[in-house]
């Protein structure tokens, strides 16, 4: 009965409803301001103009368009869980989504296809150019066009939202864990998803990070401040269950967005830790050491951030009040007998990350 009664307690907490709506229904929501599709999702969620044209192509031939999914707030807004590319096509084709500053955006311009290649070029209704607008005709067949909701109700479980948005979204070409892990924490806590965004582009941390632009693209700055803020004081017991890194990290993230959450004493941790590798190391900071050369090479290391950074965070704050020779103990770390068999090729986050904060702890202390 265990498994029965767990899948009874869990099935408790969703509630959900739906029904067909037309896309003229669809576009009355965005225009009352009855529907969040978070703007900043746009940063990670990037479709092609021609995924965007085979959307309306779809729709202009009656094939299906999958449902979309949304979660209904306590003010009764709708936010989309699942959905936004194919709502925000539908609005910036019809000359109506708006971006982060709430400017209106270009109304989308489709490419041909092969079904129907007359569609290059074409508008919703450019009254500057008619011959490239849709007709009436074609404007009705979409707007009575239908796509299903299914909609989360207001008391379902307040996390269920998150869980259905990283399941749908997991996974997903368009979407890397973090940038998953970025919408939900907009939808949760737009506050500290500023303020992660503000501390992801200080220069000292990018400085010492020397990351590629298409790890920056695919928001690997901000999972690794994730990192930093998540792993920096936790208790060393618990790093043993962590399980898969991934999910870990997510659910400790919905933890700090529910918490009364000390930014200032976190923030601060943050700049002296990377202000100090910045002066004493740069884009060295997270390279491997080579003895026999005496230098560093290679790119950034995740295993050298987990020790080094998160060492040098847990301690900041007798760091910052003397000058040590932080690069002397970086070199330290490297020639550490048991530090290659714990970050080794083949050794994965659940198994390294319980020896190495220890370790960082243990040898970027100071007396």
């Amino acid at each position: 009965m265990a498994l029965q009664e767990e899948i009874d307690d869990k099935r408790r907490e969703i509630k959900p409803d739906g029904y067909s709506m037309s896309i003229g229904e669809w576009i009355s929501l965005y225009d009352d301001g009855e529907i969040e599709i978070h703007p900043e999702f746009q940063r990670f969620f990037r479709w092609s103009n021609y995924q965007k044209t085979s959307l309306i192509e779809s729709i202009l031939l009656g094939i299906p368009i999958p449902p979309v999914f949304v979660s209904q707030r306590e003010d009764g807004v709708w936010d989309v869980v699942d959905g936004l590319q194919r709502l925000s096509t539908i609005y910036e084709f019809v000359g109506k989504l708006k971006d982060e500053s709430s400017q209106l955006l270009p109304s989308l311009a489709l490419d041909g296809t092969k079904y129907l290649p007359s569609l290059v070029g074409k508008k919703w209704d450019d009254p500057n150019d008619l011959g490239n607008s849709l007709t009436q005709a074609q404007r009705l067949i979409i707007k009575r066009s239908k796509i299903d909701v299914t909609i989360l109700l207001r008391d379902s479980s307040p996390l269920a939202k998150f869980d259905l948005f990283q399941r749908l979204n997991t996974g997903a070409s368009v979407a890397t864990p973090q940038e998953v892990r970025n919408c939900i924490l907009v939808m949760h806590n737009r506050r500290m998803f500023n303020w992660m965004q503000s501390l992801s582009e200080d220069p000292a941390f990018q400085a010492c990070l020397s990351l590629s632009d298409r790890s920056i693209d695919e928001q690997y700055d901000m999972e690794l401040l994730l990192r930093f803020l998540v792993f920096r004081k936790i208790d060393e017991s618990k790093l043993k269950s962590i399980g898969d890194i991934s999910v870990f990290l997510t659910d400790k993230m919905i933890e700090m967005a529910q918490q009364d959450y000390n930014y200032i004493q976190e923030e601060e941790a943050f700049k002296v830790t990377f202000e100090i590798l910045k002066e004493q190391m740069g884009s060295d900071s997270f390279r491997k050491y080579d003895k026999v050369k005496d230098r560093f090479t290679g790119g950034f290391l995740v295993s050298a951030f987990e020790v080094i950074a998160l060492g040098i965070g847990f301690n900041y704050e007798k760091l910052k009040e003397t000058t040590v020779d932080i690069k002397k103990l970086v070199q330290h770390v490297w020639l550490n007998t048991n530090y290659p068999s714990w970050s080794g090729g083949g050794t994965d986050a659940k198994r390294r990350v319980p020896k190495l904060i220890p370790l960082g702890r243990k040898v970027f202390k100071y007396d």
